[in-house]
């Protein structure tokens, strides 16, 4: 047998890229991810001989596992080709440890981009394991293991089950809580502002309104009515004159290439989609995708990294698209400093190939990848573009001693903003009206005054990217754990989504005042990022990791001991949320409960009343059918214990029967109105971008349900119903007496038509006689039997509906 050499990767994605660029001498071998990890049942890692980690090969992947030593045994030389980070040098390592793998024959090759001319040069030259980078991962992975696997068992004595904590992810739930509070604690301010209507001493130009700015050269505050009166008193009779017009050019830089951090920032604000759903996009992007003439191609850098570092090559490729694009002038080299602690092993995350552009790449990628592609793309040839140049005036008017000022601007070379600009997570800025053109000493006419009263307002609640931001400007966490934080806080229900903000919960609350009262450096801020920096300086050599470990347990076992010896016997309340929602049976206001199966209204009139019903979440829109609100709900499904949404009316569960509406969908209904009808529009549930359509059947611009994307089952007919037919039908299934009575009706419609049958002229018999038309009768009776069977079911549910679903 010839000799041949093995290369492992993490997927077969990866594999089958890699695969294509090198030669029949090379195999390319999956191994799945890590194969060896500290085990799940026990701590795994040895406290009384200096944190020694006990790793098991996972369970399940043991054939994985067989099939690489095989392949191992009989290669001249293995390749560790996994992820250039700190985790895919660890696997690595495993892979080596778990193989049995001889120094002489084992080397490390990294990707940065996945492409020929990179896995080629890669190949010529490897080299050994990075021992601090795994040590590092190892630190990290022990530290969080001992958090997690001796804190989170005192969480489920003192609080409930199913609870855990953690380095990143407690002070990730700590900030929204700080910043909940924040907004709640928020004492608005009252300031005015007040506009002077203005025009020029020629008819033929434009009005335009100046805003008040101060007095005597010096800025002043509008706080309240009378301060508004008083300007207006001195300056209502007197001249207005142009005091200053000031003409400039205003020049706007383009954004930076995309790190982890602002890819996920800018996916959430543009695309919608969650910080987790991006990185497995990215990660299909990089590792491969099947593009007609060309094979499986990597079409992104690496996604994990927080460089902002271009290789040289890609800086001139760059240049020469966008020159033969857009032109010379528009071309212009830029290199961006990482901030400080950045680790530049990896470029900024851009495009391999800057010359596929996303509109020659469309036919061969799915939606998602597409639009990733396609902000990715944009984002780093934007970067390497010339700066936006704006035409700029600033002009201010005086009047007894008071001045007012008014902008514009408007865009006299397009540069970068030709490809990209980068969106903006609240949109807060006023838009500007275009100046007349006017002349120092001009003289101006007060047509009136506009007034306008205004309140200070808090700061914004955390979304996805803003919290993503906060965690990276205070040093928290690192590109790879971004993602699984915000993820894990929400599967935990420390925190929710109301739309697209974060909201701590009440559960939330509770962990977070524990853990700040007992654990005091898990939910700081400092004590996290400083932990952070010592992990990297293990990666950098400079620091033992056990060192790291030895400095934090000693603190770590103390607060724990002291906080057993504290709650011994106590169990902590989490405070029930109370909703606007009214209990129909009792009139009590519903509160917010957690279940097995998530968040739900119950009665807090327990056990007297046992009403519950899914937790409600008012949408935008209004009901097609009766105009009231639209509502978002969940169920839980009682044969697979998953949890289902859908929407309706608000009016479904009305007890005024004049009053009650049936309207219930499984599309997601949107923010816009349709252009033609005005009614709200509709798009079809799941991840990423999805067109919104119109389900107004007279409206020009109605889309039939058949034709939105997907067979979906219909939302019950009763009006009665506060389930989906889905979940109804699967009430009915429980019902067998009903089922049967159904079924009984249709063995007597079968006799009957046996009967019928029967009367028909010899010649139909003896046709019914043939096999075939045996076979075709006898499906037909089972298809009419099992539609009988269905239709007394959605009846049954139709006459017991009024208990509402995701009852516990």
């Amino acid at each position: 047998m010839a000799k041949h050499s093995l290369v492992i990767v993490e997927s077969p994605a990866k594999a089958k890229t890699i695969g294509k660029y090198l030669g029949k001498e090379f195999e390319v071998k999956a191994c799945m991810g890590h194969l060896r990890d500290l085990p799940k049942s026990t701590l795994g890692v040895d406290l009384e001989h200096d944190f020694e980690p006990v790793y098991k090969p996972i369970k399940g992947k043991e054939d994985i596992i067989a099939d690489l030593k095989k392949s191992a045994k009989s290669a001249e030389m293995v390749y560790l080709a996994t992820d250039p980070d700190r985790e895919g040098e660890a696997i690595s390592w495993h892979l080596k440890q778990l193989l049995n793998l001889p120094d002489e024959k084992t080397r490390r090759v990294t990707f940065n981009e996945i492409t020929k001319n990179v896995v080629q040069e890669s190949i010529r030259e490897p080299r050994d394991i990075d021992q601090k980078l795994v040590d590092a991962q190892q630190a990290r992975r022990i530290l969080d293991r001992i958090v997690g696997y001796e804190l989170s068992p005192l969480l489920w004595k003192k609080i409930r089950r199913g609870l855990s904590a953690g380095r990143v992810q407690s002070v990730a739930t700590r900030m929204v809580d700080d910043r909940d509070r924040e907004i709640e604690e928020f004492k608005p301010e009252e300031y005015w502002t007040l506009d002077a209507n203005l025009f020029g001493d020629d008819a033929k130009k434009l009005p335009f309104a100046a805003r008040y700015h101060g007095k005597d050269g010096k800025k002043a505050e509008l706080k309240s009515a009378e301060d508004v009166d008083a300007v207006v008193h001195e300056t209502e009779h007197a001249p207005f004159t142009v005091k200053t017009v000031k003409r400039t050019d205003k020049q706007r830089s383009p954004s930076p290439p995309f790190t982890t951090s602002t890819m996920q920032q800018e996916a959430s604000r543009k695309l919608s989609m969650t910080p987790r759903r991006t990185m497995a996009i990215a990660q299909q992007l990089y590792e491969g995708v099947d593009i007609e003439g060309e094979g499986t191609v990597g079409l992104i850098t690496y996604m994990r990294t927080d460089s902002l570092r271009i290789s040289e090559e890609a800086l001139a490729s760059a240049k020469t698209f966008i020159t033969g694009r857009y032109g010379e002038h528009y071309a212009q080299t830029h290199r961006y400093k990482a901030k400080a602690g950045a680790q530049d092993a990896h470029e900024a995350i851009r495009p391999s190939n800057v010359n596929w552009t996303p509109e020659q790449l469309k036919k061969d990628l799915t939606g998602e990848q597409y639009r990733l592609y396609r902000l990715v793309w944009s984002r780093f040839l934007a970067s390497q573009m010339a700066n936006a140049v704006y035409d700029s005036v600033a002009v201010e008017v005086e009047a007894a001693g008071h001045s007012f000022r008014a902008s514009s601007s408007s865009l006299k070379f397009s540069g970068y903003t030709a490809v990209y600009e980068e969106g903006k997570d609240e949109e807060k800025e006023e838009k500007e009206s275009p100046l007349p053109a006017l002349r120092e000493g001009e003289p101006l006419t007060l047509k009136d005054f506009d007034r306008e009263q205004h309140f200070t307002q808090p700061p914004a609640h955390y979304t996805d990217a803003t919290l993503i931001r906060a965690m990276e400007e205070q040093g928290i966490g690192r590109p790879s754990t971004y993602a699984p934080t915000v993820s894990t806080i929400l599967d935990r229900e420390y925190v929710v989504k109301e739309g697209k903000y974060l909201r701590i919960t009440n559960l939330g609350r509770v962990v977070t005042a524990l853990m700040k009262e007992r654990f005091s450096d898990i939910a700081d801020l400092k004590f996290t990022a400083n932990m952070e920096q010592r992990l990297d300086s293990v990666e950098e050599g400079k620091t033992a990791w056990k060192d790291v470990l030895r400095e934090f347990y000693g603190d770590f076992e103390q607060d724990l001991e002291n906080a057993e010896k504290a709650l011994d016997g106590a169990r902590i309340k989490v405070p029930d949320e109370v909703s606007e929602e009214i209990c129909p049976e009792c009139g009590r206001n519903l509160v917010v409960k957690s279940g097995r199966f998530g968040r739900f209204l119950a009665c807090p009139g327990y056990p007297e009343c046992t009403f519950t019903m899914p937790l409600v979440v008012e949408m935008p829109g209004r009901c097609p059918k009766c105009g009231g609100r639209l509502m978002k709900r969940t169920g839980n499904s009682k044969k697979t214990g998953k949890q289902y949404t859908y929407y309706c009316c608000e009016h479904v569960n009305s007890k005024d029967e004049t009053a009650k509406c049936d309207f219930m969908t499984w599309d997601v209904p949107v923010k816009d109105d349709c252009p033609v009808c005005g009614h709200t529009m509709f798009k079809k549930a799941g991840r990423g971008f999805k067109k919104p359509f119109c389900i107004n059947p007279e409206c020009s611009n109605f889309l039939p349900e058949e034709k939105r994307g997907y067979p979906r089952k219909k939302a019950a007919d009763s009006a009665e119903g506060a389930e989906p037919a889905a979940a109804a039908e699967e009430t009915a299934e429980k019902k067998p007496a009903r089922r049967t009575a159904a079924a009984k009706k249709a063995d007597t419609a079968k006799t009957a038509a046996k009967k019928s049958a029967a009367k028909k002229p010899a010649a139909a018999k003896t046709a019914a006689k043939k096999p075939a038309a045996k076979k075709e009768t006898a499906s037909k009776a089972a298809a009419k039997t099992t539609s009988t069977r269905k239709t007394a079911a959605k009846k049954t549910v139709a006459s017991k509906a009024k208990k509402p679903a995701g009852k516990e």
